[in-house]
């Protein structure tokens, strides 16, 4: 299903992708050495609720997980890179970690993620892998403008990725969304320009460039939901929620 929203839903979704914003920035400016990961899911479940808002993770349950997924944000450390299940590890010095949340407000839904570096140290490959998934999404967000097509996004996307010298892996990627988190059309992270879905305004997109640092082969951890590099490298995820207009694409998740 591909959703052309209202103007009156544009609005909300502003909200929706304010909110998103906002629990993010506070989650990452609370971590610190020594922060456990289950402590940022309950600060993220409390910050949820306070808004009145319901999230889009604790029982989503799709075929690809071991569902239902059970919290409320995606905390993945190092070599994790999506769908990075909450658990009993305490942060160190150093680590990478990726914090990927989707909430829905008022009937409209919002996604966004980001990679950080944990405490003081900068590791120059996490620095690498960190900027180049956000200049890939800053790539992807300027080609999507009313009339492209989804594939000139993928293409700008990957451009930017395999320059940088990342495999790029297509079985996740970006995605329609609007009164439900995960809707068509799919939007890979490298691709052919002028191909697919004809961008329109009012389409909501979250758009989501993840790399690891030395292959493109993804491996699921034991607790059935945290994809992991195969190699054990280092891996970075940057994502935004977007709606295009009648002049190019605004942020909604913008921090």
């Amino acid at each position: 299903m591909i959703e052309i929203l209202s103007p009156s839903e544009i609005t909300r979704a502003r909200a929706t992708g304010a909110l998103v914003a906002r629990i993010l920035q506070t989650v990452k400016d609370r971590t610190t050495v020594g922060t456990n990961l289950l402590e940022i899911d309950r600060w993220t479940q409390a910050m949820i609720a306070d808004a009145g808002a319901e999230s889009c993770y604790v029982d989503y349950a799709p075929s690809f997980g071991r569902g239902p997924f059970g919290h409320y944000i995606c905390t993945s450390v190092n070599d994790a890179v999506l769908h990075g299940l909450p658990h009993d590890y305490t942060l160190a010095d150093g680590d990478l970690l990726t914090l990927d949340l989707a909430v829905s407000l008022d009937g409209i839904a919002a996604d966004s993620a980001l990679t950080f570096i944990v405490g003081t140290s900068r590791p120059s490959e996490s620095v690498a892998l960190i900027t180049a998934t956000e200049r890939a999404l800053t790539a992807g967000i300027a080609a999507a403008r009313p009339g492209a097509r989804i594939g000139d996004i993928s293409h700008a996307i990957g451009e930017v990725l395999g320059a940088a010298g990342y495999p790029v892996n297509t079985q996740f990627g970006g995605h329609g969304i609007g009164s439900t988190m995960h809707q068509d059309p799919h939007v890979p992270n490298t691709g052919r320009p002028g191909r697919g879905y004809t961008l329109r305004p009012g389409l909501l997109l979250a758009l989501e460039p993840w790399v690891m640092a030395d292959t493109a082969e993804l491996v699921t951890d034991d607790d059935g939901w945290t994809l992991k590099s195969a190699t054990g490298c280092r891996t970075a995820h940057s994502e935004h929620t977007i709606v295009i207009t009648d002049d190019g694409a605004e942020i909604l998740t913008l921090r």
